[in-house]
């Protein structure tokens, strides 16, 4: 019997024909070329069914770590099968870092791109469009290298075009945040939120339905490095030390973009959802900002967007909170997140 695959969340599973793992570049495209149809798990974090599939499912963790390093050009070549979180300090050795990243780091970087995952920072895009080139191999068993014009429609094309074996990022040079974390009446933080995204590179908050309060997160580059004493709730380190948070209980999760001046009506409205028809959801609401960019299959191409993101534990009901809430994503011109 076929061994089973299912994501992290498990609300995704397939049986797939084969599992397989090669381990160097030919055997990849020797399993590519023959096999009629493929697909790649990377850390099986996304909650749609990007990956399930009854033919070849493949796993890259031997296509890992950072293969190039350009100091002068601020660029890496990172193997596909590399995680987020073992970039950071590495890159930081070679004074680099990525521009942005969300609060998720367990990704690897071919999924992350492939499916527009992204951080919070109304002047930052998401990882798909820090990438430069990329390698990838054919259905038909060829390596290509994508790039120039053309790594538009393939930094992000939910593996469409191939399997992806490396990707070349633009970076920047290495950097501290200071995080500030507080909670606060929902209202008073929409009553501002136009500032508090201004003020800081980074801000987002979640909405807790219980208690319908905001716990607030801004970050924001810590120029002076003599920084010694902070406030409560305050803390700085390096980037990839203070984006990422941990996330010990699973979840389901709806993720969708709308035009940024339409995010605080958008958020209300699922608010009074959850308020009115679905009291029993407890899970909180996140409200993040993303760039708007021309990458062709982005939830952000051609306009600066608002990601709120819904969630229900895992082994709870969540179909029906989901089709309600989508209604009132699609009423305000809301692009689904891919993963």
């Amino acid at each position: 019997m076929a061994e089973a695959w299912s994501n992290w969340a498990g609300n995704v599973e397939c049986r797939p024909a084969r599992i397989a793992e090669p381990r160097n570049l030919e055997a990849l495209k020797t399993l590519v070329a023959r096999a009629d149809a493929v697909r790649v798990a990377g850390s099986g974090h996304s909650f749609t069914p990007l990956v399930a599939t009854d033919g070849l499912l493949l796993s890259l963790p031997g296509f890992a770590g950072i293969l190039r390093i350009d100091r002068v050009g601020l660029q890496a070549e990172i193997g596909a099968g590399a995680r987020i979180a073992d970039l950071g300090a590495e890159l930081q050795a070679a004074g680099l870092a990525l521009a942005n990243q969300g609060d998720v780091d367990v990704q690897r970087i071919a999924g992350a791109i492939s499916t527009g995952t992204h951080g919070t920072g109304c002047t930052l895009g998401s990882l798909s469009t820090a990438v430069a080139a990329l390698k990838l191999v054919t259905a038909g068993g060829e390596l290509v290298e994508i790039a120039g014009g053309e790594v538009k429609a393939a930094a992000l094309s939910l593996g469409t075009l191939g399997v992806i074996v490396s990707v070349t990022l633009d970076l920047v040079p290495a950097y501290r945040l200071r995080e500030r974390l507080w909670r606060e009446s929902v209202e008073h933080a929409l009553d501002r939120l136009p500032e508090l995204i201004a003020e800081n590179r980074h801000f987002e908050f979640f909405w807790l339905p219980e208690t319908d309060e905001a716990d607030c997160k801004a970050l924001h580059p810590a120029l002076d490095e003599t920084i010694t004493t902070m406030e409560p709730g305050e803390r700085i380190d390096w980037s990839w030390r203070i984006f990422p948070s941990e996330r010990n209980r699973k979840f389901v999760e709806s993720e969708w973009s709308v035009p940024a001046e339409q995010g605080p009506d958008c958020f209300r409205a699922i608010r009074d959802l959850m308020r009115t028809r679905h009291g029993d959801i407890r899970w909180p609401v996140e409200y993040r900002t993303v760039a708007a960019d021309d990458l062709p299959l982005s939830p952000a191409f051609g306009r600066d967007s608002v990601a709120i993101s819904i969630h229900q534990g895992v082994g709870k009901p969540w179909a029906e909170f989901f089709r309600d809430a989508q209604e009132i994503f699609r009423e305000f011109r809301g692009r689904p997140h891919w993963g």
